[in-house]
């Protein structure tokens, strides 16, 4: 297939282009400046985003479109100023992708695009599933529902479209896992809040695999979550990662120390969410690790 990607050079993209090459597919990496990249064997560069760039011409014939871009929530305290980065990024860059698919007289057959669990908001005692409607009220919920809202016009050109509703996506070197295992590196880990919250997850190589799931499963469209079939609390998570990493889990990290030390961004770990992958798991998606142990162990291996 003949797949463009938005966002590709992100901790996801990487993995999902290296996944998508070893698989012999034709892949169109959008961004922003092509003078220092190199082409190679099924594998482009497409410029947009800048004036005057018109990606549309490189991207006929294309079979799935997948739009990943976005700044990351995860690099820094979320100030006003960020926060409007982080909406503005995502909101860009799909406007853009729905005007690249207007222009191209071949439409693709799929429009894959990123999303996350910060759609339905928090809570300690709820269960939230792909028919949980109502979007949570805070602001990665309020931006999860404008930035679905941009992607689903696709389907008014009978694009079919997947949001991937990503929990805590865990990787060795990027994302939220990094920042909560450097206290226990450092022999300084413990639980994080009351403990109790609960954190959806997923390993990387479910996030890749789920992505290419989806595109195969031609009847999957709207929403669709990406997490572990079994989310656990943050006291269960810091235990788990304290004996995957041979580390002790005894020094707690109070609430109130962490909305000092990142502000509105602490709702992330702090407050928690169970969400549940119905979807994948009704088309038979089989999870290479659903449980965390088995997910962290291969992650420090």
């Amino acid at each position: 297939m003949r797949i463009a990607i938005a966002g590709g050079t992100g901790f996801v993209g990487n993995a999902l282009v290296k996944k998508l090459l070893e698989k012999k597919h034709e892949i169109f990496i959008l961004t922003r400046d092509i003078s220092n990249k190199q082409h190679s064997k099924n594998l482009y560069y497409v410029q947009w985003l800048n004036d005057d760039d018109s990606p549309e011409d490189n991207l006929e014939s294309i079979d799935v479109f997948i739009n990943l871009a976005g700044e990351s929530i995860n690099s820094g305290r979320w100030t006003e100023e960020r926060k409007k980065r982080i909406l503005n990024s995502r909101i860009t860059a799909t406007k853009e992708v729905i005007r690249i698919i207007s222009r191209l007289e071949e439409k693709p057959y799929t429009l894959i695009n990123a999303s996350a669990v910060g759609y339905y908001g928090t809570s300690k005692v709820e269960t939230f599933t792909e028919a949980s409607r109502k979007s949570g009220t805070d602001f990665l919920a309020e931006t999860v529902r404008r930035w679905e809202e941009e992607a689903s016009k696709a389907e008014e050109f009978e694009v079919r479209t997947v949001f991937c509703r990503f929990g805590i996506i865990l990787e060795k070197n990027d994302g939220a896992l990094p920042r909560i295992a450097l206290p226990y590196k450092l022999f300084a880990g413990g639980t994080v809040g009351t403990g109790s919250q609960l954190v959806s997850w997923i390993h990387l190589g479910d996030a890749v695999n789920g992505i290419l799931f989806c595109i195969e499963q031609e009847q999957l469209q709207g929403p669709v979550n990406f997490t572990s079939p079994y989310p656990v609390t943050m006291k269960e998570f810091g235990q788990i990662l304290g004996e995957v990493l041979n580390r002790p889990h005894w020094i707690p990290a109070p609430g109130f120390a962490l909305k000092i030390a990142l502000g509105e961004m602490s709702t992330l770990v702090l407050e928690g969410q169970k969400v549940l992958p119905e979807k994948l798991q009704s088309f038979g998606y089989e999870f290479l690790y659903p449980d965390l142990k088995a997910a962290l162990s291969d992650i420090y291996q």
